[in-house]
């Protein structure tokens, strides 16, 4: 039973800035923008998440507010690379995948570099703690599992239905998808195709260096050049995933992070299992086998997506 509950409780804190990164993604990609510098950008947010609360008060306590001004750091340092990725991909029309990389290793290399040279080694900070609801914490099962996180936690998670909200309610909305599935018509109706492509990758950058900045405040408390972890690509790949829709991706990030959190479980209430280097391997083998056998991802993707789009020639 302890098990099933901490896998549980776990799956809720730790799928977060995942969820929160690939819901930034797909907000890139419904706008016909295919962004594989994810990583890059949630390891700068990661840094400034860390940065300010340790310049404020070192490894102590520190005011909320500072820790809030940590996360909005890192949403901010994010919207940067989202935009500076944009200049790239929508102004020059550089592949976009290639450019990718190249922003995933900048922002991996700069984090790095500016880490070394103003912290210099690993150092921890108390970053933002859990605080369990009055009463409904106590509710048995439900009440840890769902009432025992700090408030970040819930406030990221009412962004799902605000994702969806946005994509499919709102008039900037329907722009973005219009860009991203049949730009020339977009444009033909007056619509500034490169600038809501800027807005999205903008939008989308700044979830992806809160979700980095995440990571450091409230689940790591403290930054290392591995951080990240691969969660930029599996962000990317959710979006597939999911299909391109807030909630798919939303229980997607779930499914993911139960794996992953499983095989650490499992290591610790049943040290005597011999195979945990499969559990190691099944969170990502379970994301190839979904990406492989869900064949209809493609048909239901933007038909523009990862095509630059020049208002004066026909591409």
């Amino acid at each position: 039973m302890d098990l099933i509950l901490n896998t549980l409780t776990l799956t809720i804190r730790f799928s977060v800035a995942l969820m929160i990164a690939s819901m930034g993604e797909m907000f890139n990609q419904k706008a016909g923008i295919f962004n594989l510098g994810c990583e890059g950008i949630m390891t700068m947010g990661a840094f400034l998440g860390l940065l300010i609360p340790f310049s404020y008060g070192g490894a102590g306590s520190v005011p909320f507010g500072i820790n809030l001004l940590g996360l909005l750091s890192g949403a901010a340092a994010g919207a940067l690379m989202g935009l500076l990725f944009g200049i790239i991909v929508i102004t020059f029309r550089a592949p976009q995948g290639i450019a990718g990389i190249g922003l995933q290793m900048f922002g991996v290399g700069l984090a790095g570099t500016l880490f070394r040279s103003y912290i210099g080694g690993s150092q921890s900070i108390t970053g933002i703690t859990a605080y369990p609801i009055p009463v409904l914490s106590k509710i048995p099962v439900v009440g840890q599992i769902l009432f025992t996180h700090n408030p970040i936690i819930y406030i990221c998670y009412a962004l799902v239905p605000l994702a969806w909200f946005i994509i499919y309610k709102t008039p900037w909305g329907m722009k973005v998808r219009a860009v991203g599935t049949h730009p020339r018509a977009a444009d033909s109706l007056g619509i500034n195709v490169s600038r809501v492509r800027y807005q999205s990758l903008a939008l989308g950058g700044a979830m992806a260096g809160f979700a980095g900045a995440f990571l450091t405040l409230c689940q790591a408390k403290m930054f290392t050049a591995e951080i990240i972890n691969g969660r930029g690509f599996i962000a990317v790949a959710l979006v597939y995933f999911g299909q391109w829709h807030p909630v798919k991706i939303f229980l997607g990030a779930l499914l993911f992070t139960f794996a992953q959190v499983l095989q650490t479980q499992i290591q610790i209430f049943v040290p005597s299992f011999q195979y945990y280097e499969f559990l190691t391997m099944l969170p990502y083998i379970l994301v190839i086998v979904v990406l492989a056998f869900n064949k209809e991802s493609n048909k239901l993707g933007p038909a523009a997506l990862g095509k630059p789009f020049n208002r004066e020639m026909r591409i």
